[in-house]
This record gives C-alpha cells, structure tokens and sequence, in this order.
C-alpha cells in the first residue's frame, strides 16, 4: 500500500514522440518557399487580358522569374463573400482541386469595374461600400470598406507557385533538359524535394515535380486572430516568428502535447480575425498539407499637419500577416467580409455542404 502511495504519474511518459511526425524543417515545401524570401519574385498583373464573365473577372499574372503566365479569377458572391482562384494557364494536366465541401447551391454576384487609375483596376457588386482593388505592378489585392483597406493580398510579395514539369525521364528522353530548374545539382535537389522526398522509411515521388502553393494576406487593424483548427494550443492564434508554423495535416495523434503547433486529428483550414467594430475570415480550400505562419506587427502610419512634415503625428496601427502554404493544388481562398461575428458564421455556412453523421 505504502509503494503504491508513492507512485507518481506523469504525463510526459504519456506524450506522443514527436520524431514520428515532421515539423517544419522537415518539410521540402515549406524549405523551398522561405528560400523565395531571398529572391523577391515579383508577380504583376496584366490588366490588359481583363475579361469579364457572368459569374467572374479574370486576367493574368506573370512572374519576372518564369515569365509563364497563370490564370486569377476573382468572384462575388452573395452575402459580402469574395473568391480568388489562382491556376496555371496552360497545365500539363489538371491541378487537384476539391470537390464535395462548397455547396453548389453558390449565388455569385455580378462585379462590375468602377474608376481606378492606369495601373489599377476596382470591382464592386454595386450594392454595398465593400470595393476589390486590384493593383498591377507589383500585384495586389485590397478589399476596401470605408476607403480603408481592411484585407490586402500579396501585399509581402509571397505569391509562390510551382508549375507542373515535364517527368525527368520524359524530359531526357526528348533532349529538353534546359526546363529543368536552375540548380540542378543532385545534393540540392534532394535537399528541396524537388522530384523525390524522403522521411523515414516513407519515400514520396513526384511524377511531374514539385507542385506547392503560397500566398500571403495582410489583416489591417487587426491583432486578434482564432480558428485552424485542430491543434492543442490557447484560443487566440500566436506569432509564429519564432518558432514552428501551424500544420494542417490529418492526423491520429495520441497522447498529443499541450501548446504545441502541430497537427492531431482534423484539418479545417478557416482563419477569423476579429477587433472592435469588425470581424472578417479567410477560408483557404486546399486539403493538401498545409502550413500557416502569423505576425503581428504594430505599423507606424505618419499623417501630415498644417505645421509641416516635422510636426508629422505619428498613428501606430497594428496588422497581422498571415502566410498560407500547401504541398499541391491550387490557390483557391474565399474572403468573408462580415462585418460582424453572427455574419462571419452565417456567411461560412453558406459556403460549406453540411456534414452528414
């Protein structure tokens, strides 16, 4: 009786060994996109391919980099929702995109172009103060309330996409070795993942190479954000600046650590940003592995007086940067507008197909 009085138990012994699972240094794709800091890849927006459809407004974006066009398509939909879709014009061959989840009950709202300068160009349903300014060169997204941007897209330059290849042996096959990509080294290529990925006793080949996607979206004002879940951390989302990003992954993890980032069981890639007077979400469609990295930064906005740019005041505004990856798909991110929390609910449910128990 006295032994088993003394008996401690302790729930570390309990706790999942986390090199069964990847954290992010691990991961090829993630490697490979925080390599394109360095580089500064600039997209721009040809406004002059602008077409409008029924239900969309599409154009191209080209990289400085690959000078191979992809295809945007921006979308209304009722209830103050905006869709970006984002997808390689000419693919070798279809991109995953996900079925089943968005209803196909979706009422799109017409978005007609209102005044913008040369370099830019405005879309608005024409019922609410709700504006979508696209900017060209670099290219933009700002979703404008007020004549103040609440949402901005790529306004960090982190749009990030892989384009389909052609197979290794097909390629050597036809003499065309010159789209291979610049540093062909094999150590360099491993290291990336580029064609074959390794983890434990797991080996992941990639027939037509790399495919990941990134992009990153500004929350202006906003320093409170919640929601991707599943992950056994506080309520409130956290900087992830130094540390590990948050993973979306489906997993079955048992014994799972307390304030850690990773992934356990589900994967619903919905973010909410929330501050006084305004509530507003992104939902990123993609159910490849996905990775989320959040900063919060105040921003110091100077506004001038009659007395001069020396009596400037000084307006410390903060904003939170949220950076999505994916291993493969296509972007495909649904901005919900709210304004208010009971409106960011109802504007999600009416995106999503209910689940049937």
């Amino acid at each position: 009786m006295e032994a088993a009085e003394k008996e401690e138990i302790s729930v570390e012994d309990e706790a999942v060994d986390k090199t069964v699972f990847r954290d992010c240094s691990k991961i090829a794709f993630y490697r490979r996109q925080k390599q394109q800091l360095s580089k500064k890849t600039t997209y721009q927006a040809l406004l002059g391919s602008v077409t409008t459809e029924q239900d969309s407004t599409r154009f191209q974006i080209i990289s400085d980099a690959t000078k191979t066009p992809l295809l945007a398509e921006v979308y209304g939909i009722e209830k103050n929702i905006f869709r970006l879709k984002i997808n390689e014009e000419t693919p070798l061959k279809p991109r995953y995109e996900v079925p089943d989840v968005i209803t196909s009950k979706l009422e799109t709202v017409r978005l007609v172009s209102c005044s913008g300068d040369a370099g830019s160009l405005i879309l608005t349903d024409g019922k609410g103060d709700l504006k979508c300014r696209i900017s060209a060169n670099p290219f933009r997204i700002d979703l404008v309330s007020e004549n103040e941007a609440v949402i901005s897209i790529n306004s960090l330059g982190q749009l990030y996409f892989e384009h389909l290849q052609t197979p290794r042996r097909q390629r050597a096959t036809q003499g065309n070795e010159e789209s291979a990509p610049a540093d062909t080294s094999q150590e360099n290529q491993e290291d990336l993942g580029l064609w074959e990925e390794k983890f434990g006793k797991f080996v992941d080949v990639k027939a037509n190479g790399p495919s990941s996607i990134g992009l990153d979206f500004s929350f202006h004002g906003f320093e409170h954000l919640y929601g991707i879940p599943q992950h056994a951390e506080s309520h409130q989302l956290k900087n992830t600046r130094d540390g590990d990003a948050y993973r979306l992954y489906n997993l079955d993890v048992y014994g799972y650590q307390i304030h850690d980032k990773m992934g356990i069981y589900g994967s619903v890639p919905y973010l909410l940003a929330h501050k006084q007077g305004r509530t507003v979400a992104v939902f990123w469609l993609n159910a490849s592995e996905t990775l989320v990295e959040i900063n919060t930064e105040p921003a110091v906005e100077h506004t001038l007086t009659q007395m001069g740019p020396a009596a400037a005041k000084q307006k410390v505004r903060c904003r939170t940067d949220v950076r999505w990856m994916s291993e493969s798909g296509i972007v495909d991110v649904f901005l919900l507008t709210g304004p208010t929390p009971s409106d960011i609910f109802k504007q999600y449910s009416s995106l999503t197909v209910p689940l049937e128990l």
